[in-house]
C-alpha cells in the first residue's frame, strides 16, 4: 500500500510532462509516416511536410501552457502540409483548457484549413466538407468532455476543502465559546466568594480589639467561604478537564432565583446591610432565574468590593408575561479605595449575559453618590430555557 502511494504521488507529479513527450513522440511518428508515404522518393512536399510537421510536433511540448498558440501553430501546419495530427492534439488541449470564443474560433479554422487542404483534389473537397466536422468536432468533444469532468473534480475538491475549513472554524469558535463561557462561570463563582473572605478580614483588620466571639465567627465564615470557593472550582475545573459539559448542564453550582435569600445572607454575615424586597414565583424558568441571581451576584460582589460596607437594596418584582425587573442600590460608600482588584468579566460580561436573554441592563451612580444596577428579563414560556454563550470582556 505504501509502494502504490509512493507511485501514485511520483506519477501526480510527472504526468504531465510525460503526457507532453508521448503526444510529442507520438505526432512525429505520424509526421514520418506521411512524409515517408509517397514512395517514389523525398519530393521537396515531402520534405517539407517533415519539416512543419516536426515544428508543429516540437511545439506541443508548451501546448499546456500556451494553447492558442501550438493551436495556431498546427492549424497552419494542416493549411500548407496537410499535417492534421498535431492539430488535432492542439485543439484537444485546447478544449480542455478553454471552451470559450477562443476555441469556436480556432475549431472553424481548422475545419476551414481541412476543407482547404482538399481542393487540390475535387472529390477529395466534398469528403473533406462531410467529414470535417466529425474529424475536427470528435477532437474537440473528447477535450471538452475532459476538461468539463476536471473542472467538476477541482469544485469539489475545492467545495469539500471549504467545508473542512468551515467545519474547523466552526469547532474552534465552539471552544473558544465554550472557554469564554466557563471563564464567565468560573468568575461569577468565585469573584463573589472571594469578596466576602476580604470582606471578613477586612473587618478584623479594621477592628483589631474585637473579642474572641467575634474572632471566631468571623474566621469560621472565612473557612466556610474559603471551602465553598474550593469545592465549586474544583467542579467547574472538572468540567473543563472532561470537556463533557453541553451548553452548560455541567457546571456547577446552577443557582436559581430561590438561592437569593441565601446569597444576600451570605453578605449580611460579613458585615454588609442588604434589604431584600419581593421575590419570584416558584415557576420562573430557570434561565430567568439563573439570570437574576447572577445579576444580584455580580452586583452585591462589587458592593463588597468598591463600596464596602455601603447600606445596598435589592429588589425583584416579576411576572409571566411582564417579565422580570431587578435592581440593586447602594448609598455612597463611607470607605475609598477597593479590597480586591476587578476581574476583567464583571459588568460588561454582564449585560452580554442579559441582552442574550432579550433583556436589557443599566447600570450608573445615583443622584447621593451612589450606583445602581438595573435590568429587564423577558419572561416567555417559548424561549429555549437554557443557559447563554458568553464572552469574557471587563468590568466596572
Amino acid at each position: 500500500m505504501r509502494r502504490l502511494r509512493e507511485w501514485y504521488a511520483w506519477w501526480a507529479r510527472y504526468a504531465p510532462r510525460l503526457r507532453d513527450i508521448l503526444y510529442v513522440g507520438f505526432s512525429l511518428l505520424s509526421i514520418v509516416a506521411q512524409a515517408a508515404s509517397g514512395g517514389g522518393g523525398w519530393s521537396p512536399k515531402d520534405w517539407y511536410v517533415l519539416g512543419a510537421g516536426i515544428v508543429a510536433s516540437g511545439a506541443l511540448f508548451w501546448r499546456r501552457r500556451f494553447p492558442v498558440t501550438v493551436t495556431v501553430v498546427a492549424v497552419f501546419a494542416m493549411l500548407t502540409g496537410g499535417i492534421f495530427v498535431p492539430m488535432g492534439l492542439a485543439l484537444l488541449t485546447l478544449s480542455i483548457r478553454r471552451r470559450d470564443y477562443a476555441l469556436a474560433i480556432l475549431g472553424l479554422a481548422a475545419y476551414a484549413a481541412y476543407i482547404l487542404n482538399g481542393l487540390g483534389n475535387n472529390n477529395q473537397v466534398w469528403v473533406s466538407v462531410f467529414t470535417g466536422p466529425f474529424i475536427v468536432g470528435t477532437w474537440i468533444a473528447v477535450g471538452a468532455y475532459v476538461g468539463a469532468r476536471r473542472d467538476l473534480m477541482a469544485s469539489l475538491r475545492d467545495r469539500a476543502e471549504r467545508a473542512e475549513a468551515e467545519r474547523e472554524l466552526r469547532s474552534e469558535q465552539a471552544r473558544l465559546g465554550e472557554r469564554a463561557r466557563i471563564a464567565q462561570e468560573m468568575h461569577d463563582v468565585l469573584a463573589h466568594k472571594v469578596s466576602l473572605i476580604a470582606l471578613h478580614a477586612g473587618g478584623l483588620e479594621v477592628n483589631p480589639t474585637v473579642g474572641p466571639d467575634k474572632v471566631e465567627g468571623s474566621a469560621r465564615l472565612i473557612r466556610e467561604t474559603a471551602r465553598q470557593a474550593m469545592e465549586d472550582l474544583r467542579e467547574v475545573l472538572g468540567v473543563l478537564r472532561s470537556d463533557v459539559s453541553v451548553a452548560g448542564a455541567d457546571l456547577a453550582p446552577i443557582p436559581k432565583a430561590s438561592d437569593l435569600e441565601r446569597l444576600i445572607t451570605a453578605s449580611r454575615d460579613a458585615g454588609v446591610t442588604v434589604g431584600y424586597a419581593g421575590a419570584l414565583p416558584d415557576d420562573v424558568p430557570v434561565l430567568v432565574g439563573r439570570t437574576v441571581y447572577r445579576i444580584v451576584q455580580e452586583s452585591l460582589t462589587n458592593v463588597h468590593k468598591h463600596a464596602r460596607g455601603a447600606a445596598t437594596e435589592v429588589e425583584v418584582h416579576g411576572a409571566r408575561g411582564a417579565g422580570v425587573t431587578v435592581r440593586v442600590t447602594n448609598v455612597r460608600p463611607v470607605a475609598a479605595g477597593s479590597l480586591l482588584p476587578g476581574a476583567g468579566a464583571g459588568l460588561v460580561g454582564l449585560r452580554e449575559r442579559v441582552q442574550l436573554t432579550g433583556g436589557r441592563l443599566s447600570t450608573g451612580p445615583t443622584p447621593d453618590g451612589g450606583w445602581r444596577v438595573e435590568a429587564w428579563i423577558p419572561w416567555d414560556d417559548h424561549r429555549q430555557d437554557s443557559e447563554p454563550v458568553l464572552v469574557d470582556e471587563g468590568e466596572r
